[in-house]
């Protein structure tokens, strides 16, 4: 094979070593960018997203000594647990430094962009920061840039193979032993927190809205705005980066350097088909190969380099099951739709 192909095969196997490293470096990254959502957009302006942390905004405007980020372990750890007792689920690595991070990292961004511990537990906005991003009087501005960082760093974590843990554990417990659909499950609880939200910030019974011009009550509308577009951006970050390819090759000829390839190089294998041209009626090869996105760009050079002549087809694979990919789901096991 020529230099070129040497080349490509060399560069993989570096990006193959570097996975492991960027895999945890993205689960960071992500966690930092949902949390920056939060501290610099959601919880000045009490703007309560669902979840662990829309509960832990509300719980602060109770008791604004302890922070939006250790209310985040109040939640998280029992809920670890309960997903370990009650669901069974094997916390991997990244799951567990991914959800007790998070808070850390929310309270280490509140304390260096507040200039008093007054002012911290009050998250005044006017004094974010200097009051170089005061977005007091641009509410619906300020709840979609929250919920874009949150779906952006929520995303980041899932794709590297972790989660931050929180309302979806009760989602799914509530799939298992009650019935519910994942996503209703999710919805409910959301629900439910926004409603505690407008209970004690929209009704006042932690206070009232700091320095907002319009009625406390009104937050309850944005707080369903950030959930909308946080969950569709977070959907985005996953699907539109994360899709498998499928790939049909067809050859003249039998293409040995692209088997070995396929076998030695990326580690999986193909399945190949017997096939004819309907017009010329002669016998070609037919691959049929299933790799993720950065192995199909690969792949498409090596093919040109086989065959130019080869007839290519490459579409999305919506999700992939089997050896090398998931496992097929049981019966009994939670899915998240």
């Amino acid at each position: 094979m020529s230099s070129f192909v040497e080349r490509l095969k060399s560069e993989f196997k570096e990006a193959k070593k570097l996975s492991w490293w960027s895999s945890w470096a993205g689960v960071f990254i992500g966690c930092t960018l949902m949390c920056a959502g939060f501290v610099y957009f959601i919880n000045p302006y009490n703007i309560v997203p669902g979840g662990v942390y829309g509960a832990s905004i509300v719980l602060h405007n109770l008791f604004p000594a302890i922070q939006v980020g250790t209310f985040g372990y109040f939640f998280d750890i029992p809920l670890l647990i309960l997903s370990v007792v009650l669901l069974g689920a094997k916390l991997g690595a990244r799951t567990i430094v991914a959800a007790m991070s998070t808070p850390l990292i929310m309270n280490i961004l509140s304390v260096v962009s507040y200039p008093t511990t007054e002012a911290l537990q009050a998250l005044d906005p006017s004094l974010l920061l200097g009051g170089c991003i005061d977005m007091s009087n641009h509410l619906m501005l300020t709840t979609l840039m929250g919920g874009v960082l949150i779906g952006i760093g929520c995303g980041i974590v899932v794709k590297n193979d972790a989660t931050t843990g929180g309302s979806d554990i009760v989602a799914m417990i509530m799939q298992k032993y009650t019935h519910i659909r994942f996503s209703n499950g999710v919805l409910l609880v959301d629900a439910l927190v926004v409603l505690f939200g407008l209970l004690v910030i929209g009704f006042g019974i932690g206070g009232d809205a700091g320095t907002l011009q319009q009625p406390s009550w009104h937050l309850s509308f944005y707080s369903l705005i950030a959930i909308f577009v946080s969950s569709r951006v977070l959907a985005y970050v996953i699907n539109g980066a994360k899709d498998d390819k499928i790939i049909f090759v067809i050859s003249d000829h039998e293409m040995r350097d692209l088997h070995n390839f396929i076998l030695k190089e990326l580690e999986r294998t193909a399945t190949r088909i017997k096939s004819s041209g309907l017009y010329s009626n002669n016998e070609k090869e037919m691959l049929f190969i299933v790799v993720n996105r950065r192995e199909a760009n690969i792949i498409k050079h090596i093919i040109k380099e086989v065959d130019p002549r080869a007839f290519v087809v490459m579409t999305d694979a919506y999700e992939t099951y089997g050896e090398g990919w998931k496992p097929l789901p049981s019966a009994n096991e939670i899915q998240p739709e």
